[in-house]
Order: structure tokens, then C-alpha cells, then sequence
């Protein structure tokens, strides 16, 4: 079996279906009705796969001064992927029903915590729906495995030390990079010297990646001289931007960096300074 450390098309994950050594994982979420994406599983999903709930199993605990979705500790990470069975040398696909914005984040837990064995179904639900293939009801799990956590501290960046990067890349929608209106954190505006490069960019109207060609053009212009290694990639909450992460990995640009308090962390600490316009 080959292995798949960014992105599966639906026809390839369909041929491992049945295979002991490949975990799925159902992501979706709204946030508008926070248990719709588990209704959603029950209702209908991708044989074999579990469900993973963003605000309950791929956040952390909020405080007074965190993003809306922190990152779980290590402990937690490590108890939720050995809870779904993962361990050295398994396959993991991971989707949703939004472009692989939850997936994407479980996605990049997995590769923080040195598991590269992992993608994201490209087109996700909405794709395997229209080629027809089948699905399950009700809830499925795995056996407890031994998750072995290796965190790549490169990866991650922490709010005092964003503004020493060398590029700093807001994932969010354009009006909201520039202050022009917040529809969900307290404060409008971005990270002083952050360029904007938004997340959908990177696909097409039906949710599926566009060419790595045009992907890695898009990128190669916003990254200018700067290495992917030496870019942090931050959002609203943490989710987002790690589509862009997936993305730079996809057309083979390697790990770009990650803030994941993003602005709703930026924003709620006082001392922290607040950019309008471009």
C-alpha cells in the first residue's frame, strides 16, 4: 500500500476500504449547530470511520485569554489518536463536508506529533456522495492502540514569538484581514506586518484543490524569497490556516509554520498591537 501524507483522491481511499492498516476519520462540524457533524456521521458516513468532534476532541481548553479553539496538550493528542487505534506505520484519511477545514486540523495534530501517514480526502463527503460510493450508518470504532508522540516543536509558533518570524501569512477572508468587519471575535483588524493569502484560494467551486501548479504559483508569490520553513500560517481560531498548511505540503513546498491561538488569541491579550487595513 502506498502511503499518503497529504491529500487522497476518493477513488484511491475506496481501493482501502477494508484494509486493517488505515483508519478513517469523519470531521465534520458546523458552527452554527455544533452537533450536526455527529448527526451527520450517524446518519451516513465512510465505512469504518470514527468521529472526531472539533471543539470536543481537537481543542483544548479555553481561558479568558486563548484562541476560540486551543490546542489540546500533548497528553490529550496522544490519548484521542491511540482511542482511535492509530499507532506507527497506519494509513489515516481524514475528511469533512467543508473543503477539509476540520480535517486539515487533524491532519496537522497528526504531523505536529510526527505521524506522517496521513491526508485529507480531497473534496471530502460532498466528493465520495457524487461518485456514488457507499456509506454506513450508526457509530464505529476502533481498537485502543499505542499512539507514540515525536512533537515537531518547529512547527509550532506561540503568541510571544510571532512577530520575531520571518513571515507572517493571515489565512482569513480579505474584509477580515483588514478590519473591515469581524463577524465572530471582539476585535477587527490583523497581526502587525501579516500578509493575507485566504485559505480558499486553494480550491475550486465543488471544495476539491486546484493544480499544484496554480497552488504553488499562489504560494511562491506570497512567500517571495521567504522559505515555507520560515513562514507561520496563522486564522481566526486555528482551523483554517491549516488548509493552507495542507496545501503547501500537497505541491511539495514542505511544513510551513503554525500559530494556532491565531487572531482570537492576538485580539484578547492586551499589549498586543492591532493592524487596520492592508
Amino acid at each position: 500500500m502506498s502511503n499518503y501524507s497529504d491529500i487522497i483522491e476518493v477513488q484511491a481511499l475506496a481501493g482501502l476500504l477494508g484494509d486493517s492498516e488505515v483508519i478513517i476519520v469523519d470531521c465534520r462540524f458546523s458552527l452554527a449547530d455544533e452537533d450536526a457533524g455527529r448527526q451527520a456521521y450517524q446518519n451516513g458516513h465512510i465505512s469504518t470511520a470514527q468521529y472526531v468532534h472539533l471543539d470536543r476532541d481537537l481543542c483544548g481548553s479555553l481561558t479568558p485569554t486563548s484562541g476560540r479553539h486551543p490546542l489540546p496538550s500533548i497528553e490529550a493528542m496522544t490519548h484521542l489518536f491511540s482511542r482511535l487505534g492509530i499507532s506507527s506505520g497506519k494509513q489515516v484519511v481524514a475528511y469533512d463536508d467543508t473543503s477539509g477545514i476540520a480535517a486539515s486540523r487533524f491532519w496537522w495534530m497528526l504531523r505536529y506529533l510526527g505521524h506522517d501517514e496521513a491526508a485529507v480526502l480531497n473534496g471530502g463527503m460532498p466528493a465520495w456522495k457524487a461518485a456514488g460510493l457507499p456509506l454506513n450508518s450508526g457509530v464505529e470504532k476502533r481498537e485502543f492502540a499505542k499512539f507514540s508522540s515525536r512533537p515537531r516543536a518547529e512547527l509550532l509558533v506561540l503568541m510571544d514569538d510571532v512577530e520575531d518570524q520571518r513571515l507572517i501569512v493571515d489565512s482569513r477572508l480579505p474584509e477580515r484581514f483588514r478590519g473591515e468587519f469581524e463577524p465572530i471575535d471582539p476585535v477587527a483588524g490583523h497581526i502587525p506586518g501579516a500578509v493575507n493569502f485566504f485559505y480558499k484560494n486553494n480550491f475550486d467551486e465543488h471544495g476539491r484543490l486546484l493544480s499544484p501548479s496554480v497552488i504553488r504559483e499562489q504560494f511562491e508569490t506570497v512567500l517571495g524569497e521567504v522559505p515555507p520553513a520560515e513562514a507561520v500560517f496563522y486564522c481566526g481560531s486555528g482551523v483554517t490556516a491549516c488548509n493552507n498548511l495542507l496545501a503547501l505540503a500537497y505541491v511539495g513546498l514542505g511544513d510551513g509554520k503554525h500559530y494556532v491561538g491565531s487572531w482570537s488569541e492576538w485580539c484578547r491579550n492586551p499589549g498586543n498591537q492591532i493592524v487596520l487595513g492592508e
